[in-house]
């Protein structure tokens, strides 16, 4: 009967195979794990470069044309809303020429009657006048003796005045009766407060 023969062990110095088996496995773990290691990291490189790339080709191509497109529309739509309206094209004139615009006093301000200089009115107001009158004129070529008339008329007046109801309705009488007396004939027919503020 023939016998086998005998095999050596795996790690023996005799075996032909042996050395080659276990060097082969050896060298070719460090190539897999570098080839797998570029591998894992290229998809996080290729995110970080394009990435920034897409996102200003984006901005670039997608963004910035949209933008100018509404830009350039809104001067468009800003005609069309000055032609609705100009249904008041009269008034708009009427404004330019002075008449009906009224006269505007601007940031009035005068220390209260009584309060020792510690209390004061800011007030900005309109006076318009007759539809006959040219008001804006008539009070540009008075304005320093119908600026005097406002503040010696505000000025008149208490805390305790303007605490009154209807304060305002009382003072407006008295400014059309002022500038109407100043004047020597009825050019000022009403008064609108747009500021009016005690401290």
């Amino acid at each position: 009967m023939a016998k086998a023969a005998p095999t050596a062990p795996a790690g023996a110095p005799g075996s032909a195979a042996a050395p080659g088996a276990a060097h082969a496995p050896a060298s070719a773990a460090p190539t897999a794990a570098s080839g797998g290691g570029l591998k894992a990291w290229l998809p996080t490189l290729a995110a970080l470069v394009l990435a920034p790339a897409l996102t200003w080709a984006v901005a670039q191509f997608v963004l910035i044309p949209s933008l100018q497109q509404k830009l350039a529309a809104t001067p468009v739509a800003a005609p069309s809303g000055e032609s609705s309206g100009s249904a008041h094209g009269e008034h708009g004139k009427a404004a330019k020429d002075g008449k009906d615009a009224g006269y505007e006093f601007q940031n009035m301000v005068v220390n209260l009657a009584g309060t020792m200089g510690t209390r004061y009115l800011k007030t900005t107001f309109l006076v318009t006048g007759a539809p006959d009158v040219n008001i804006k004129s008539v009070f540009e070529s008075n304005k320093p003796r119908l600026t005097d008339v406002t503040l010696n008329v505000l000025s008149s007046l208490s805390l305790a005045d303007l605490e009154e109801p209807g304060a305002k309705n009382v003072l407006r009488e008295k400014l059309v009766a002022a500038y109407n007396q100043a004047l020597g004939k009825k050019v000022a027919e009403q008064v609108y407060f747009s500021d009016f503020v005690v401290q």
